[in-house]
């Protein structure tokens, strides 16, 4: 470079610190959450932080471009110990819910998809086994799910039943010493590669059961086919499942699964872990245009120094810690036995909206290289779009609230 050539600016020029981190910017912990932490779940944590920005965060545009689930990552995630995190015993961590949600948040901070891919295994078919599994139930599936050699996944939502899914009509009835499944099964994460599915079905009575397909792409029956197309969460595989016939042994069907509640105590927690799934979403993307803010040159400066970009990166870091701050709570209730349905769709109404609002104004903020895989903010603005629909569309979380605070339903 020639002595007269213009030079980029250095960090003193831009007014920044000597040695400056901006490539993992963060100060997102405003209110000191942290310290609700003990050392042991603050490095579960951080080293599950750790993981994803060295395994995850840099290939994970490949996998989202690819539409390709990354099972080579399944080793290493279980080494985490994210799976089942707050479940005792049977080999699992056994932290705190606000831990463990802490956790679900930086793994969506990583990568949407991966993020999924737990929040199905662990947050639905492990939660699923867990709260309405007998005790030998438990100690048959949990372990090796725990170590991620057994994947699990959740069918409960049906091709013409979403928001209204208490209108189940896969079926199940008794053939001696088995339950036989018949019906259809849509967006079901791992769905296609899982070894363990949980299917909903409603079964002669009209009671509604969850019952355990073990080895279930190989069961005779079994037909699952993953939906291809997606705009959003492309690095994870969802699948449209039919059941012709399928033979379940009659100790599979889950103990004390004998109702619609009893699904809805599953959708209860797995409605937790979404929530904090969408403030990761938000704090990835508030990263992404912090940094970039910092680096990025206009006008002889960097953008940063505009009071425009400052007010938006404060409004983020607002959104951001209302969130934490929702997220945290929502969790000790969890953990004292008082978190009901109506917290978990609150959280879920607030943060999965929050987050959107974050991630477009991040993306706003990149410019042209906004909608760029390289920059990553494009993608957890598309994922996040999966994040606010599924385990219930902001409008059904809505209707649990309003139902809670007036009395009355809405629904019908």
């Amino acid at each position: 470079m020639s002595d007269d050539a213009p030079r980029p600016m250095s960090d003193a020029d831009r007014g920044l610190p000597d040695g400056a981190d901006l490539g993992l910017a963060r100060g997102t912990d405003f209110f000191g959450l942290d310290d609700l932490l003990s050392d042991t779940e603050r490095g579960l944590r951080d080293g599950l932080r750790a993981w994803c920005d060295t395994e995850v965060v840099p290939r994970a545009h490949e996998w989202w471009e690819a539409a390709r689930f990354p099972a080579e990552l399944v080793p290493g995630l279980a080494a985490t110990r994210v799976a089942g995190a707050a479940i005792q015993g049977y080999g699992c961590a056994g932290v705190s819910p606000v831990a463990e949600g802490m956790m679900c948040a930086e793994l969506a901070r990583g990568d949407g998809s991966v993020a999924t891919f737990n929040a199905v295994h662990s947050g639905l078919a492990m939660t699923s086994v867990h709260l309405l599994g007998s005790d030998d139930q438990r100690e048959r599936w949990l372990p090796s799910m725990a170590r991620l050699e057994t994947i699990g996944a959740v069918a409960l939502t049906e091709p013409t039943h979403g928001s209204d899914v208490v209108s189940l009509e896969t079926t199940a009835r008794r053939d001696g010493d088995h339950w036989v499944l018949d019906g259809a099964k849509r967006w079901i994460g791992n769905g296609s590669i899982a070894d363990l599915v949980v299917v909903w079905a409603r079964d002669e009575d009209g009671d509604v059961g969850g019952f355990v397909v073990e080895g279930a792409q190989q069961a005779a029956g079994w037909d699952a086919t993953v939906i291809e197309g997606k705009v959003s969460n492309r690095g994870v595989l969802q699948a449209h499942i039919r059941l012709d016939g399928v033979r379940v042994p009659v100790g599979h069907r889950l103990a004390g699964a004998r109702t619609f509640a009893d699904t809805n105590k599953v959708l209860a927690r797995s409605r937790q872990t979404v929530a904090w799934e969408a403030l990761g979403h938000a704090v990835a993307a508030y990263e992404g245009a912090l940094t970039y803010a910092l680096r990025r040159e206009q006008f002889g400066r960097p953008l940063a120094k505009n009071q425009l970009i400052q007010d938006d990166l404060a409004r983020m870091v607002t959104q951001i810690t209302a969130m934490q701050l929702m997220c945290t709570r929502m969790s000790q209730l969890e953990e004292q036995g008082r978190c009901t349905i109506e917290h978990a769709a609150m959280t879920k109404l607030h943060t999965t909206t929050a987050a959107r609002e974050v991630v477009a104004t991040a993306r706003d903020m990149l410019g042209g290289n906004g909608i760029l895989l390289d920059h990553h903010v494009g993608r957890h603005f598309a994922d996040l779009e999966a994040v606010y629909t599924y385990e219930g569309s902001r409008t059904v979380q809505s209707l649990l609230v309003g139902r809670s605070v007036t009395g009355v339903s809405a629904f019908r």
